[in-house]
């Protein structure tokens, strides 16, 4: 190096460094998420203990199903829509290190060879090599909060990637459910069409009897041709909810199925898995869109600061050193060494309330930051009531609705030996099987519904998140 520091240059340096330790701004402090947090949920519902145990990370497995397994390891690989968060997540990560760079000083180096003409001195070559630097020192803390901001906004990042991934999969789940929700419906529909058909003969052979009159075969055929209408219906939803998990697995629909399980098992439908709830203060940490929000408000917190120090004057230390000659034989060497260095103060005197305007709007964007924290927190405590409710709504109506399928079979067995004995007329038996087949179809329904609100109770609870940690800031 061309200099050598001295003493005083040392001790102004530490201290202006002793000097830089302060912050402007306000520190933060995580705001009061909501006025009066509940000690627990209204719904009778069975805590989980440990709390921080009760989901696991592949919450899924807890269905036991071996082709939802599957489908959502593509998931983590192959979502567009994640892939697209994991960018920005990783965009925002630089931005950390682009902002850590304005502690180090910033240092150039220039080679140059010039030639000039004047009056005086006639035509000259001047060569020159040398190295300058520049350090801004952070003596308000301006750079720090810099810092904390993008520390902050890439921990807001990574926590809205890890809220996508947890609301992809759970939209494949529920995709996935209904679809075997619609298999277990044309599985029950077929058994009807078939069943259906024999009654159809049966009325066909009673009318060459002359035991019925024509209007009760009319309505046997009514009866079947309706319910294999119904049976070809449920293949358009099927298809879409099929075209839908492949979007959700970066597949093109055109490319992609699901293979139906073979008529006659009717293992289409997972038993539902039980799902512990932690404490509602629980979910502060446990829901990703909740961490991220919290850590907007800290980003918008240090992002005042950054403003507030705009206020003060920057102190920035030049330096520079090289070689100059106008002979590239004597070019370097000690006699034709040259440097300089010193320290520079500048404030702006004048910017027409620029900075003052950049103040009220950072104080404002940290007051909006605020509400939208506690409103996703609101949000996170309904989401888990709703579907702590409908579960509990629907387990009750689960046990009714079998009742009455069980009845609704029962009556159309009275009613097909009472027409067998000629004692009522086919209408009857109409009445009865499309009885028996609609509380069937509704209890399929309960399922699905109860299969959902489990999906979307375990996203509530933030899936198997664990929280932030300080070095997710950094991938």
């Amino acid at each position: 190096m061309f200099l050598k520091s001295s003493p005083p240059i040392l001790l102004g340096l530490a201290l202006l460094t002793t000097l830089g330790a302060c912050s402007i701004g306000p520190d933060y402090v995580r705001p009061t998420p909501v006025a009066d947090i509940p000690a627990s949920f209204r719904e009778n519902w069975k805590p989980a203990e440990p709390q921080d145990q009760q989901i696991p990370a592949d919450w899924w497995t807890l269905f036991n199903d071996a082709t939802l397994n599957a489908l959502m390891a593509q998931v983590a690989t192959s979502n567009q829509t994640l892939a697209q968060a994991e960018a920005n997540y990783r965009a925002a990560s630089a931005l950390v290190d682009n902002a850590r760079a304005a502690y180090l000083p910033s240092v150039t180096a220039d080679v140059s060879r010039t030639r000039s003409r004047s009056p005086q001195a006639g035509i000259s070559t001047v060569n020159s090599a040398g190295l300058s630097a520049s350090w801004e020192i952070d003596i308000w803390g301006g750079v720090r909060r810099a810092v904390e901001v993008q520390e902050n906004t890439a921990l807001a990042s990574y926590a809205n990637m890890r809220a996508i991934r947890l609301s992809m999969q759970s939209q494949l789940a529920q995709s996935y459910f209904q679809l075997r929700t619609l298999d277990a419906q044309k599985e029950l529909l077929e058994r009807s069409v078939e069943e259906y058909q024999r009654s159809l003969k049966l009325t066909q052979n009673q009318l060459k009897s002359g035991v019925v009159a024509t209007d009760s075969v009319l309505l046997a055929e009514t009866q079947l041709k309706s319910t294999q209408a119904q049976a070809l219906d449920v293949g358009v939803q099927r298809a879409q909810f099929e075209h839908a998990i492949a979007t959700l697995i970066g597949k093109p629909a055109s490319t992609f199925t699901i293979a139906a399980i073979p008529l006659g098992q009717d293992a289409y439908l997972p038993q539902l898995p039980e799902v512990l709830v932690a404490l509602p203060s629980s979910l502060l940490e446990r829901r990703p869109d909740v961490a991220a929000a919290e850590r907007s408000v800290a980003a918008a917190n240090a992002q005042i600061g950054v403003t507030k120090a705009a206020f003060f004057p920057s102190l920035t230390l030049n330096g520079s050193g090289g070689y100059e000659s106008s002979s590239l034989a004597k070019w370097i060497s000690l006699p034709n060494r040259v440097w300089s260095v010193g320290p520079a103060l500048a404030e702006n005197l004048f910017d027409g309330g620029a900075r003052l305007a950049l103040n009220r709007q950072a104080k404002s964007a940290y007051d909006a930051s605020v509400a939208g924290y506690r409103q996703t927190v609101l949000g996170a405590f309904q989401n888990v009531e709703d579907n702590l409710a409908a579960l509990r709504i629907l387990k009750e109506e689960a046990v009714v609705q079998n009742g009455a399928s069980v009845a609704a079979r029962r009556a159309l067995e009275v009613t097909l030996n009472q027409y067998k004995a000629g004692t009522v007329n086919y209408l009857n038996v109409v009445t009865a099987q499309t009885t028996a087949l609609t509380n069937q179809r509704t209890e399929l329904t309960i399922t699905n519904s109860r299969l959902l609100a489990t999906v979307q109770l375990i996203a509530a609870l933030g899936g198997g998140w664990n929280g932030l940690n300080k070095n997710d800031a950094n991938p």
